[in-house]
């Protein structure tokens, strides 16, 4: 079995086309790769010739398709022959009312379970999509917190039956709360025809997705509404702004306008790279040229000249960290970096460090006297030529392509202080699994999708002039905070701190639990040094007060570990459930779930236990090294409870709308009769006489409306359903 940083894999010649997830990436064999995917079907008869088609599709510069529904042995059989990976969606009512009952749920896991068992040991298969596209409305109807951990449930049930097939859920804006928080990369359906608008929304993705991949997985242009030049050009912009965006992949939709969809044959639209008649576009000789010059994940980073990237001086700063070191500087060496320089600050070691740097002859070496973290930091950058200083630990492994993207970040977007992720690898054991989950790790603090307030000092990297401008990093913080002072210093100076997803290191974390709770005990003495320095910055007995929100890793789910909505998740679904990007936004971030194979009850106790000792022991220190002086720090302010809600019961029942008739025409005939949509949102939308009615289209019961009404004490629903029905009778 070959060791990876992400999921653990065998490597064969049983399953040397398998895809893994390393990083940010997909990997296969070895080696990273980036997805260039097309939708492939469902075709109306006659069916096409798989062996012949998809040797035109591989020809084309794809490396994988999409299909929709379970596929044959002969379409398989032929991916594998053309080398394309199969990323398959498999087929289940999931634009139905799926948890109405126990019985339906438990038909959805067995129709799954065939689907997989049928056609998943295929060695062409690399990925399943366990769904398409819920529909918001439904989510609203049926729970978002139940949808959620449907989508969990089946990604379960699919890596116990497949454990060697990645799994995820393909969602698009206007159901982002569904992002279920164990999937092993984040697909995103995405129809924005402005380069702008496509390329502003690809940030928020890394963000969405935490340690994970992002792939988009359907993005296209209609050739009967739009010109086929037009479709060509967006193609093309959308594959160089998903590669600029760090992005693991792209799935242009679709093939062909051949399409059948349910039931029928479409003819309504065209979004197809070949027209009905097998012809191609425009689009299809253009985008190839564009997909052959494609061979990894960072292909749109090297079409920039030489005198694009800057020199920079990775700096590593180290205190008898030698057992340590030798992996740190391995990585190092391989960056696949022209311009940069390494150097190690030893500070005042006490162990063998000279014989590990030794081993590396491009190595500088620099020793001080025991004098603390940010003295270190500070001597590095006295010595360095860069023009950019890139900051990391010694206990830190950073991925091939680190410098690439930071640099790429401040020439983009002109950042003066530039990171990334930092992620934990795979867990060897159950306390370091338990240690990569807990709270309180290095994170970073983002203002928006991708302004940062705070950097951690495990990848953080700043121009020189800026490091100058604030004197570098106060000399007074030995082992942290040094990172938080030195941003909080920059951004009061005016600087700017960017953040790029892809710029990711491998971090480790502590190896035991009383290691990691020594490590916290540090920071809490560490934040009472900040105190001290920043005072506008705290409240008494709290800790820091943050603009931003603080990312943990962990993809932004709305669901917490117990499967029940997030009382800190805030979804912006809109009046009457109508806003198109319905984003969900969360003050704390969840915490990292922990990694497969060490998340058993035990564990998980475990876990709630160390964090809360984590608390514990940050905040007690916190408090006795800030004794001298936190009285002097302005009170928190007093806690202001929220107003209780109202207690309603639910009704649902069900309306027989006329035929043809859309939702604004529903809306505006039911506000003839008095309902309002109200003023904010709710978790209904219409409101009259204190209550409630929450409506859901399926779209297999276009002429039925299913009502939910919400009542408060005392009231009956029967004169809200007499009153639609009149209503809608008159208008028949």
């Amino acid at each position: 079995m070959a060791r990876c940083f992400g999921r653990s894999f065998f490597v064969n010649d049983a399953v040397r086309h398998r895809l893994t997830v390393v990083g940010k990436f997909f990997s296969s064999a070895g080696q990273r790769v980036f997805i260039k995917c097309v939708t492939f079907g469902p075709f109306p008869d006659p069916q096409p010739d798989p062996a012949s088609e998809l040797a035109e599709v591989r020809s084309a510069g794809f490396n994988a398709i999409r299909i929709y529904g379970d596929p044959s042995d002969e379409l398989l059989d032929a991916a594998l022959a053309n080398g394309l990976w199969v990323f398959v969606g498999v087929s289940w009512p999931w634009q139905d009312d799926f948890l109405r009952s126990k019985s339906s749920w438990l038909e959805v896991r067995e129709q799954f379970k065939k689907s997989l068992l049928r056609w998943g040991k295929h060695q062409a298969v690399a990925a399943v999509y366990v769904a398409n596209e819920l529909n918001s409305d439904l989510a609203r109807w049926l729970e978002v917190h139940r949808c959620v951990n449907a989508l969990q449930e089946l990604i379960e049930l699919g890596r116990e039956l497949m454990p060697h097939l990645l799994f995820a859920y393909s969602n698009y804006p206007t159901s982002e709360f569904l992002e279920p928080s164990n999937a092993d990369f984040t697909a995103y359906n995405i129809y924005l025809e402005d380069r702008g608008d496509f390329a502003g929304y690809l940030p928020r993705l890394h963000h969405l997705a935490g340690d994970r991949p992002v792939l988009i997985s359907e993005v296209g242009m209609d050739t009967q509404r739009h010109a086929e030049a037009e479709q060509s050009e967006l193609l093309c912009w959308q594959l160089e702004e998903c590669l600029l965006a760090g992005l693991a992949g792209t799935t242009v939709y679709a093939w062909s306008d051949r399409w059948f969809n349910g039931g029928r044959v479409v003819d309504d639209w065209s979004f197809g790279l070949k027209r009905r008649d097998g012809s191609a576009k425009p689009a299809l000789a253009d985008l190839t040229a564009q997909l052959k010059k494609v061979d990894g994940p960072e292909a749109g980073l090297d079409r920039y000249p030489k005198a694009y990237w800057p020199k920079i001086s990775v700096i590593v700063c180290v205190h008898n960290g030698a057992h340590r070191m030798k992996a740190c500087l391995q990585a190092l060496s391989q960056l696949d970096y022209a311009k940069y320089e390494v150097i190690v600050v030893d500070d005042g070691s006490q162990d063998n460090i000279e014989q590990v740097v030794g081993e590396f002859s491009k190595v500088r070496l620099i020793r001080q006297p025991h004098a603390g973290l940010s003295a270190a930091r500070n001597l590095g950058a006295s010595k360095a030529k860069g023009e950019i200083f890139a900051y990391t630990d010694d206990d830190c492994e950073p991925d091939p392509a680190w410098l690439k993207w930071i640099a790429h970040g401040f020439n983009q977007l002109d950042w003066d202080a530039c990171g990334g992720p930092n992620l934990p690898p795979a867990a060897e054991n159950e306390a370091q699994a338990i240690v990569a989950s807990a709270p309180g790790g290095p994170s970073h603090v983002m203002l928006d999708d991708v302004e940062a307030e705070h950097l951690p000092g495990c990848n953080l990297c700043v121009r020189r002039d800026a490091f100058e401008a604030i004197g570098g990093f106060d000399s007074i913080y030995w082992v942290a905070g040094d990172d938080v002072d030195f941003c909080w210093r920059l951004r009061e100076a005016g600087y700017q701190l960017g953040f790029s997803g892809a710029a990711f290191v491998w971090h480790h974390r502590r190896t035991t639990l009383y290691r990691y709770l020594k490590q916290q005990r540090g920071y809490g003495r560490a934040e009472a040094l900040l105190m001290r320095e920043h005072p506008e910055r705290f409240r008494r007995n709290q800790g820091a007060s943050w603009e931003g929100v603080i990312y943990t890793g962990a993809a932004m789910s709305s669901v917490n570990h117990l499967g029940s909505m997030d009382a800190d998740a805030v979804i912006y679904h809109g009046i009457v459930g109508a806003e198109p990007y319905q984003q969900l936004h969360r003050y704390v971030m969840p915490m990292r779930p922990l990694a497969a194979g060490h998340n058993g009850r035990k564990s998980q106790l475990k876990l709630q236990l160390v964090s809360w000792a984590q608390q514990k022991i940050r905040r007690w220190t916190r408090h006795w090294h800030s004794r001298k002086f936190r009285s002097q720090l302005e009170l928190a302010d007093p806690v202001v409870l929220a107003e209780p809600q109202e207690k309603y019961r639910t009704v649902d029942s069900q309306l027989a709308v006329p035929a043809g008739m859309s939702r604004e025409q529903f809306f505006s005939r039911m506000q003839e009769i008095g309902w309002v949509r109200p003023e904010r949102a709710q978790l209904w939308d219409l409101e009259k006489s204190s209550t409630g009615a929450l409506l859901c289209w399926l779209p297999n019961q276009p002429d039925v409306v299913q009502v939910r009404f919400f009542l408060a004490l005392g009231k009956d629903h029967f004169t809200s359903h007499k009153e639609m029905v009149s209503a809608l009778s008159a208008s028949a």
